[in-house]
């Protein structure tokens, strides 16, 4: 899941891309709204969280803008007005939701993910299985035939992203928009390092292989 943060305050900024990218996601910030739009116009987004105060364009304009464009992602607007009619001006802009500064991370992560399952019209698993493999949302566990393999959160996020595809083919490109930010250089070898180590902990052990390298092309998890 890539996420979209627009903030200006770099505490804030810091704070919210930090819990973020633990939790899984891929980060992209930017901390005016006109860098925000170049990206938010060219590069898909499951979620975006923008400031409503920003330098050159505001928050407000950015999300108005994007709308008129087309661009549909979630967006949860962050301000330090807490009245109804600033809420108000908020929704009518084209967010989705709005949430008062301070705020607790929890509280904002819990919306994100609200928000990536209205959009998507499903119900968001909370636990994800293939074959012998099972990977659960809440508690960040997984289990391969009842041995505990234990991730890093950017080796959660690849095996999330591989289940959630089990059994098509996901390109290097696909994985860096997915589970890296957009500064990595495509060209680099990071894909193929993450890939490696992920396979050191989910497949070393086991005399079955889950994933896969369709050689040119990516790679594919199957069940065991």
């Amino acid at each position: 899941m890539r996420i979209l943060i627009v903030e200006d305050d770099p505490k804030i900024a810091s704070f919210v891309v930090k819990g973020l990218k633990q939790s899984g996601f891929a980060v992209d910030h930017f901390s005016d709204g006109d860098e925000a739009h170049t990206m938010a116009a060219t590069t898909t987004y499951d979620a975006a969280v923008v400031d409503v105060m920003l330098p050159g364009m505001d928050g407000l304009a950015l999300v108005q803008r994007l709308r008129r464009e087309g661009v549909r992602m979630p967006v949860i607007f962050l301000s330090a007005k807490a009245s109804v009619e600033d809420r108000i001006r908020g929704l009518q802009a084209g967010g989705d939701d709005y949430l008062t500064k301070p705020f607790a991370f929890s509280e904002l992560l819990a919306r994100v993910q609200a928000l990536i399952r209205r959009a998507s019209q499903t119900v968001e698993p909370t636990r994800l299985e293939v074959g012998e493999l099972s990977l659960d949302l809440l508690s960040r566990a997984v289990v391969r035939a009842g041995q505990t393999v234990e991730l890093q959160p950017r080796e959660f996020s690849l095996l999330e992203y591989l289940m959630r595809h089990a059994g098509r083919v996901v390109t290097k490109t696909m994985i860096l928009e997915h589970v890296y930010d957009y500064s990595f250089d495509p060209q680099t070898n990071v894909v193929d390092v993450l890939v490696s180590r992920l396979r050191q902990k989910v497949d070393r052990e086991f005399p079955t292989k889950m994933i896969h390298t369709i050689r040119g092309v990516g790679y594919v998890l199957k069940g065991a």
